[in-house]
C-alpha cells in the first residue's frame, strides 16, 4: 500500500523472525539512535536448535521490555515515534505474528503508519548503517543459517535473484556439520573457532559447483564427505580442528569464486556481505584480498548487524516509509516471500 501520509520522526523497527528478539529506533537525520537483541541461544541449545514455540513464547516475555528499554536508550518518548517497522517474513510464524501484533498494535495505538518488512531486504541493507555505505548497484552475498543467495540490487526494491542455494544453506552446513563432530549448540561459531588452530593443508574437500557454469550453491555433498573424513579419523582433537579447518576453507572459497562470478554476470564493482555467516573471520579476510586483487570494493555490516537485528528492520521500514509506503491495519506475516516481488522505492 502506498500513500502521501508520512508522519516525521525516528522509525521503531522490531524483528522476531526466529529466535532473537531485536528492537531499535533509527532517525533518517540522526542516523542509528539506540538498539538492542536479546538472543535465545541459552533457551534452545538442550534441544540443539530452534524450537518455534517456545522461541515465540520468549519473543511474547521480551520483546515489550526491550521497546522500552531502546526507547530510554534513545531519549525519546514514545509519542515522538513518526512510525513502526516490523519483520512480517520470512520465518517462523510463530514468531513473526508476535512482533507484527504487538508493532501494528502500537503504530494503531499512537496513529503513526507502519510498515512490515522483508527480512532478508532488512540484512541487504544493513551495510547501509555504516559511516560509508555502499551505493547501488551492487551483487549481495546474502549468507546466513537458512540461506546462500547472491543478489543483483539495482536499487532499493530493484532485486534480480542470481544464484541460491539448490540445499543446504551455508550457515546451516556450518551448524551441521558442527553437530555431527560432537560440537556444543550454536554449531556454527563453534565450528569456526575451532577452525582457527587446524591446518588448512591436512584435509581438502572439493568445492561444489564451481567446476560447472552457474551460480547457485550445494553444500549437502560436501557435508557428507566431512562426515566420512570424520568417521575414518582417529578424532583426536588436533584432527578435529584440521578437519574443521579444511570444511571452512571449502565453503569460504566457494562462496569467495561464486562472488567474483556474479559481479561479472552483473557487470558491478561493488559487493555487499550480510547475514549471520558474513561474520565469519576466514570469509572476510578472502574477499577483501579479492577485492584488492581485482578492483572491486566488499562491504560488510559491523558484526553485530549479520545476525538477526532490529537496527536493519528499522532501517529498511524508514526507507519505505519516507518512498510514502505502508501497510493497512491488518496483521499479516509471510513464512515465504519472495524478495524479487517486493515493490522498488524511488531514489529521494
Amino acid at each position: 500500500m502506498t500513500s502521501s501520509f508520512a508522519k516525521p520522526g525516528p522509525v521503531l523497527g522490531v524483528e522476531t523472525s526466529c529466535d532473537e528478539t531485536g528492537v531499535a529506533v533509527y532517525d533518517r537525520e540522526r542516523g542509528l539512535l539506540a538498539h538492542t537483541l536479546y538472543s535465545q541461544v541459552d533457551l534452545h541449545a538442550e534441544y540443539g536448535g530452534v524450537v518455534p514455540e517456545l522461541a515465540s513464547r520468549d519473543h511474547v516475555r521480551k520483546l515489550l521490555p526491550l521497546v522500552r528499554q531502546t526507547l530510554s536508550d534513545a531519549g525519546i518518548a514514545i509519542e515522538s515515534l513518526g512510525g513502526v517497522a516490523y519483520t512480517a517474513g520470512p520465518g517462523l510464524v510463530g514468531a513473526l505474528l508476535v512482533g507484527a501484533a504487538a508493532a501494528r498494535s502500537l503504530a494503531w495505538a499512537l496513529e503513526v503508519p507502519a510498515i512490515g518488512v522483508h527480512h532478508l531486504e532488512g540484512h541487504l541493507l544493513a551495510p547501509l548503517l555504516e559511516a560509508d555505505p555502499p551505493e547501488p548497484p551492487f551483487v549481495a552475498l546474502l549468507v546466513s543459517g537458512g540461506h546462500s543467495m547472491l543478489i543483483a540490487v539495482d536499487g532499493i526494491g530493484r532485486y534480480r535473484l542470481l544464484g541460491d542455494t539448490l540445499d543446504d544453506a551455508a550457515g546451516e552446513a556450518f551448524d551441521k556439520t558442527a553437530k555431527l563432530m560432537g560440537l556444543p549448540y550454536p554449531g556454527g561459531p563453534a565450528l569456526a573457532r575451532l577452525a582457527e588452530g587446524g591446518d588448512p593443508n591436512a584435509f581438502r574437500f572439493s568445492r561444489p559447483m564451481t567446476d560447472r557454469p552457474g551460480l547457485d550453491f550445494s553444500f549437502s555433498g560436501l557435508k557428507t564427505q566431512v562426515l566420512q573424513a570424520w568417521q575414518r579419523s582417529d578424532r583426536a582433537e588436533d584432527t578435529r580442528a584440521d578437519i574443521a579447518r579444511g570444511f571452512e576453507e571449502a565453503i569460504v572459497e566457494t562462496l569467495a569464486i561464486k562472488c567474483r562470478r556474479a559481479l561479472e554476470a552483473a557487470g558491478a564493482r561493488r559487493l555487499v556481505v550480510a547475514g549471520g555467516v558474513g561474520a565469519n573471520r576466514r570469509l572476510r579476510a578472502q574477499l577483501a584480498d579479492a577485492g584488492a586483487r581485482e578492483g572491486f570494493s566488499v562491504h560488510f555490516p559491523r558484526l553485530e548487524f549479520c545476525t538477526d537485528n532490529g537496527a536493519m528492520i528499522a532501517l529498511a521500514g524508514a526507507i519505505r516509509l519516507h518512498g510514502g509506503q505502508l501497510d493497512d491495519a491488518q496483521i499479516r506475516v509471510f513464512p515465504r516471500w519472495d524478495l524479487e516481488g517486493l515493490p522498488a522505492v524511488e531514489a529521494g
